[in-house]
């Protein structure tokens, strides 16, 4: 089913009897297996509105992310919260839009430094379980109101309703970029360098490890953007501030620095290799002890270690791995069968079950929106 205005979705939503699998583009098939009958949004598409000299943009659910970084970068703006694209890593197709950023609140390595998809979010338009349609925050920076509702659907996972139109901040894109490398270091090393680094004034958007580089040796990258001189100067005053832990390549040819991070953003070190995928939210410097526990095939570390994504053994509860630490850990990638067997997303603690279940009834009565998803 692919409703093509908002209305024929609230009639199909306020006639159903038996419950959806929701779907933006169905390329993040990510929580325990859905039955149902699928509703896409893939019919809610279009940019309704883009005020460049405002840095807001309009559009409907089921725009593809193509779509709308093509129409910023003809203004010289972009996505600030880089959302990944997760074809690669999960072996789906189709093609990501802006309402499954939204849903999931898929946010990239800049993360660190302005926010997640939720921090960008202005406002919203989605169908409740009861097929009325709700609107929730302003379209503009200058008119934003309710918060509430637009912080709690970002990353719902459409449990609470299917989302029609979004409204969203932009930024400018910076003239340049550099990307600072340095090698050898140990996973612990580098996450302390990574703390130093953004611990630094130089501004960094950046902070990733890979225990397995390009190379075939670690490489602890930190990603610094902006006008060209002030690139240049500080990656000339990190590399100075770095230079103990080792010798500091910098790299500030834009195709390889984008490169680089898209990479990092998409975990491309794990695309092609068999596996169960486990991410991990998790304090930066608890990181490095808590990923020897896993006993990982592969690993990387983002956000300067507290996102940690670690390649397992089919069929691995990484949960039972770890044991108690501060964080939770969210299985990304695995069969049908080892998620029906293993939560995947973190077991909430009563009292938050308790929260979220009252939510889910409240905005889905008739338990209609990928029911299941997140038991």
């Amino acid at each position: 089913m692919t409703p093509e205005t908002e209305e024929a979705l609230a009639e199909a939503v306020r006639a159903a009897r038996d419950p959806f699998r929701i779907q933006g583009g169905g390329t993040r098939p990510v929580g325990r297996p859905v039955t149902g009958a699928a509703l896409s949004t893939a019919g809610l598409s279009g940019v309704r509105l883009y005020e460049p000299g405002a840095l807001t943009m309009v559009a409907g659910a089921g725009t593809p992310l193509a779509e709308i970084e093509a129409a910023l970068a003809a203004e010289g703006q972009r996505l600030a919260f880089e959302p990944m694209d997760h074809r690669g890593l999960l072996g789906t197709e189709g093609t990501p839009t802006i309402g499954g950023a939204a849903a999931a609140n898929v946010s990239g390595p800049r993360r660190i430094s302005v926010g997640a998809c939720r921090d960008f979010l202005l406002g919203l338009r989605f169908v409740d379980g009861t097929g009325a349609v709700v609107k929730n925050g302003g379209r503009v920076m200058k008119n934003v109101t309710g918060y509430d509702l637009v912080k709690l659907m970002a990353g719902s996972h459409g449990t609470l309703g299917v989302l029609t139109e979004v409204s969203f901040k932009v930024l400018p894109a910076p003239a340049a970029a550099a990307t600072l490398t340095i090698r050898g270091l140990s996973d612990a090393a580098a996450v302390a360098v990574l703390a130093r680094a953004l611990g630094s004034p130089f501004e960094v958007t950046g902070a990733a490890h890979r225990p397995l580089g390009a190379a075939g040796a670690p490489e602890t990258l930190i990603r610094i953007e902006g006008f060209e001189s002030s690139v240049a100067y500080r990656a000339r005053r990190l590399s100075a501030l770095l230079g103990d832990a080792g010798a500091v390549a910098v790299e500030t040819d834009p195709d390889r620095v984008a490169e680089a991070w898209t990479g990092v953003r998409d975990v491309a070190d794990f695309h092609g290799r068999a596996g169960d995928v486990w991410r991990l939210s998790v304090k930066p410097g608890d990181a490095p002890a808590l990923a020897e526990r896993l006993g990982a095939a592969a690993l990387l570390y983002d956000w300067g270690g507290g996102l940690v994504w670690a390649l397992m053994p089919e069929g691995t509860d990484a949960r039972a791995a770890l044991g108690t630490y501060a964080g939770h850990a969210t299985l990304v990638r695995a069969s049908a069968e080892t998620r029906a067997r293993i939560p995947p997303f973190q077991p909430e603690v009563p009292a938050l079950a308790r929260i979220s279940a009252g939510l889910r009834a409240k905005f889905d009565p008739k338990g209609l929106f990928n029911p299941g998803l997140t038991g």
